[in-house]
């Protein structure tokens, strides 16, 4: 029998730093950022009609019969996106943070499986909506939208890079999700303004989607060390802050709703973290007063965002003006916002943090603003509790039978 050759002490060595090697690690939305993606916005489209989209699509005001619907985007709008773009790559690397890219999809691939069909995708410039980083955690959303069903996969090889590098790294996914038609509430979109309204201000409130299976965008959930908060609104059900809750067993999970907005996706331009005991909080959708208290009793200001500089969306634009606030932390000193919205540049300086203006509003019509089109890959810290010692949060009862 011939003995194997043990490894020599640089290759032991080299071995050993390998197995150490850290690529992902997040635990907030302000320590400092090291590596991130950014989306791009080729092979965007306006998706087909479909429930959640609708959903969306009515909230904004978007007339549909206007719009080209299940259509790849301008090729001149997105060769100006693709500019923007690349100069928030640009700042970012000239910040000595290392930027990676996703790999889109055709649009025109579109979906079919055995129960739905959607003729185009969406697209991958918003990153931050399909992936959700804790810790050395990534998790690949299930997403409510059936246009974005195969959008993780523009970033599969990322995922499989760090995961082949990091040790330390998991990588999960959500249950793929049906998508049927009962997984959403189609009288939803169909209702009047004043029936949504009150619909959201319901207990529990009702939203597009229902309770039917797992549903959550990676975009409605805000990570402050320990404690995480999850919007429940048209893009994430209670089933799905409870998948959230189940899988990170170390962390406390609250639900947050803000029954002012008639139809609330994602919580990026609601409810911004900036720093340690700091949040900015949309103007026009206030928490309620025992949501806003698990902020305020644990030392936390909770201050307005300024007032958008725009009075509409950028044309084509489905999301809210309050883009304004979805700003992106460097640091807990430094935030990127959004180069025309002065007002919000203004106020972030009065508090003392440094402001870096990068022009993005012309992109927004791909899927969103600053925070949206990035996902974190490595912030540099550690896992912190910033809520003293608050106590858990039970889980929503969900409808479903104690063990």
């Amino acid at each position: 029998m011939v003995a194997s050759r043990s490894r020599s002490p640089r290759a032991r060595a080299s071995a050993d730093a390998a197995a150490k090697k850290i690529i992902v690690n997040s635990w907030n939305e302000w320590d400092p950022l090291k590596h991130v993606i950014v989306g791009v916005p080729d092979e965007s489209s306006v998706p087909a009609l479909e429930p959640a989209f609708e959903a969306k699509a009515v909230g904004a005001g978007v007339d549909l019969g206007k719009v080209n619907l299940g259509r790849v985007r301008d090729p001149s709008v997105l060769k100006v996106a693709r500019e923007q773009l690349d100069g928030l790559c640009d700042v970012l690397r000239s910040r000595g943070i290392q930027v990676d890219r996703p790999t889109p999809l055709p649009s025109t691939t579109g979906v079919q499986t055995p129960f739905f069909s959607a003729s185009t995708l969406f697209g991958c410039m918003p990153a931050r909506d399909m992936l959700l980083t804790i810790g050395s955690t990534i998790v690949e959303a299930p997403g409510s939208w059936r246009c974005r069903y195969w959008e993780t996969m523009c970033y599969r090889d990322l995922l499989q890079g760090y995961w082949s590098a990091d040790r330390q790294m998991k990588w999960m996914a959500a249950p793929r999700p049906l998508l049927v038609d009962e997984s959403y509430n189609k009288w939803w979109a169909l209702g009047t303004d004043e029936e949504r309204a009150a619909w959201v201000k319901q207990d529990p409130p009702k939203f597009a989607s229902n309770e039917n299976e797992i549903l959550f965008d990676a975009a409605d959930t805000i990570r402050l060390g320990r404690d995480l908060f999850v919007q429940h609104g048209c893009t994430t059900n209670q089933m799905g802050i409870e998948w959230i809750r189940r899988q990170f067993p170390d962390h406390r999970v609250h639900t947050l709703n803000f029954p002012s907005d008639p139809w609330p996706m994602h919580i990026d331009a609601t409810l911004v973290p900036l720093k340690p005991g700091l949040a900015m909080i949309n103007p026009e959708r206030p928490l309620p007063r025992k949501q806003a208290e698990l902020f305020t009793e644990h030392g936390w200001d909770l201050i307005k965002a300024a007032p958008a500089a725009h009075k509409q969306p950028p044309p084509g634009c489905g999301s809210s003006v309050w883009l304004s606030m979805n700003v992106l932390s460097v640091d807990e000193h430094t935030v990127c916002v959004e180069a025309s919205e002065v007002h919000q540049q203004k106020q972030l300086e009065d508090l003392g943090f440094e402001v870096i203006p990068v022009k993005l509003r012309d992109a927004y019509v791909c899927g969103g603003g600053l925070h949206c089109a990035t996902a974190d890959v490595h912030r540099e810290g550690t896992l912190r509790n910033y809520f003293g010692d608050m106590s858990d949060v039970d889980s929503p009862d969900n409808g479903q039978d104690s063990a």
